[in-house]
């Protein structure tokens, strides 16, 4: 499906999106070839500066904020925030959360979060976050937590199974 043809910053980013890919699109105004495109980018190092150009110029803030979703947990902390700020403002909600859910594991695992805090924290988290944590965690006094608070029962049970 074709859209509107591209802003001149997309397509110059998405040129050099190809060249590093070594890849086409066959028609750039398509938001479906210009995802597969960034699909493809996704697992690239090398291809992640100009992605990052692609998704601050695309028009589509759908497109644009399916792309930060995937991509934030492939880059280190301290880039978040550049890629949720390349989207326009009013479709990074989503990321912006994200940002800080990815937090919150990343702290849980290095024992940044003391595991005696999830118990007052735990009803701000996200089905996301609690479904993550439980799968994720060894931690008896967070599973334990989740288990008594999860906000569904597939998290409770999950985190249950965690605990053995």
């Amino acid at each position: 499906m074709a859209d509107a043809e591209p802003p001149a910053a997309l397509r110059a980013a998405l040129r050099r999106l190809e060249a590093d890919l070594g890849r086409s699109v066959s028609d750039v105004s398509d938001s479906h070839a210009r995802w597969e495109l960034y699909r493809a980018a996704l697992g690239s190092e090398t291809a992640r500066a100009a992605l990052l150009a692609a998704v601050t110029a695309e028009p589509d803030g759908a497109l644009a904020s399916g792309v930060v979703g995937e991509v934030l947990e492939g880059v280190p902390r301290t880039e978040r925030g550049a890629w949720v700020r390349a989207l326009a403002p009013e479709v990074r909600a989503f990321s912006e959360r994200r940002v800080r859910e990815l937090g919150v594991l990343e702290d849980l695992r290095s024992g940044a979060l003391a595991p005696d805090r999830v118990p007052e924290l735990i009803d701000g988290w996200s089905d996301w976050l609690q479904l993550r944590v439980a799968t994720e965690t060894r931690d008896d006094m967070v599973l334990r937590s989740l288990v008594a608070s999860g906000r569904t029962k597939r998290i409770r049970r999950t985190a249950g199974e965690s605990l053995g």
